[in-house]
C-alpha cells in the first residue's frame, strides 16, 4: 500500500560518491550528492544499477539512512553479502569521485513523517532506514516520539555505534554483550519492546523474514493492533 502524498520515484540519475565512511567490517555508507535535490521521506530507498562494458547490469535496493533535509545528499548504507555482485562492487571497487547511476526515492508504506508515535525496531543492518528516523526526530526536536530498539550480534556489528546512544535508543546484542552492558546477551523478547513501547505508537520493523516474524509475534502479544504495525523485510539480494 503507497500512501497517497508519497513523492513518486525519480528517473534514473548519475550521482557522485563524495564520501565512502566504514560502520563495521560489513558495512559501508556511502555519501552521494544527486544532480537535483533529493525529497525523500524517512524510510524510503533507492536502487542502484551497476551496468558493464557489454551491457549486463545489476541492481539492488538500499535504504536511506539520512534524514530529508531538501538537499541532494543522500546516504546509503550498504551491508556487503557473500556473492553479492552490487554490494561486493560497492565495497571492494566504488571510491570518492565515482558516479553511480541512481533512482528514487521508492516506498510510500514504510515512512515516517516525523509528527506521530514511532517504535522502530531493527535487526542488524536494518536499522538502516531507522537511522534516518531517528535522525529525523533529533533534528526536529521530537525524539518524544521516537525510540528505537535495535538487535545485532555483537558490538562489532552495530553500524553508527558512536551516533546512535541516547535516551531513546536500547541495543540488545544476542551472543555478546560489552562488559559494561546493563542487560546480558539474549534474544530481543518482549519485555525489551514493552519498555520501549510509547502509547498509541506505529511499530516499524525492518530486518530478516525471520527476525521480522520473531517481533511481528512479540508486538502482536503486547496488543499492538496489526494495522499499526509496518514491516520491510531484507531479502538475500540486498
Amino acid at each position: 500500500m503507497t500512501e497517497p502524498d508519497a513523492p513518486p520515484p525519480g528517473r534514473w540519475q548519475s550521482a557522485t560518491v563524495v564520501r565512502v565512511t566504514k560502520e563495521t567490517e560489513r558495512a559501508k555508507t556511502f555519501r552521494l550528492m544527486l544532480p537535483e535535490v533529493s525529497r525523500h521521506l524517512a524510510g524510503q530507498h533507492y536502487v542502484v544499477r551497476l551496468t558493464a562494458a557489454d551491457g549486463y547490469s545489476a541492481s539492488r535496493s538500499y535504504s536511506v539512512a539520512s534524514p530529508p533535509d531538501e538537499s541532494a545528499y543522500i546516504e546509503l548504507t550498504v551491508e556487503r553479502l557473500e556473492d553479492g555482485e552490487v554490494s561486493s562492487y560497492m565495497h571492494d571497487v566504488v571510491v570518492p569521485g565515482d558516479q553511480l547511476e541512481v533512482r528514487g526515492p521508492v516506498g510510500g508504506w514504510f515512512v515516517w513523517r516525523g509528527d506521530t508515535p514511532a517504535l522502530l525496531v531493527g535487526g542488524g543492518s536494518g536499522i538502516v532506514p531507522l537511522m534516518a528516523m531517528l535522525r529525523l526526530a533529533r533534528r526536529s526536536g521530537r525524539c518524544d516520539l521516537v525510540r528505537l530498539v535495535v538487535s545485532v550480534r555483537c558490538p562489532d556489528e552495530l553500524c553508527y555505534a558512536e551516533e546512535l546512544p541516547g535516551p531513546e535508543t536500547t541495543v540488545v546484542y544476542t551472543r555478546e554483550a560489552p562488559s559494561l552492558g546493563a542487560r546480558p546477551p539474549g534474544h530481543l523478547g518482549e519485555e525489551d519492546l514493552r519498555n520501549a513501547l510509547l502509547s498509541g505508537a506505529t511499530a516499524y520493523v525492518c530486518g530478516s523474514s525471520g527476525f521480522a516474524d520473531h517481533v511481528t509475534g512479540l508486538l502482536a502479544r503486547l496488543a499492538v493492533p496489526a494495522k499499526r504495525i509496518r514491516v520491510e523485510r531484507f531479502g538475500p539480494t540486498n
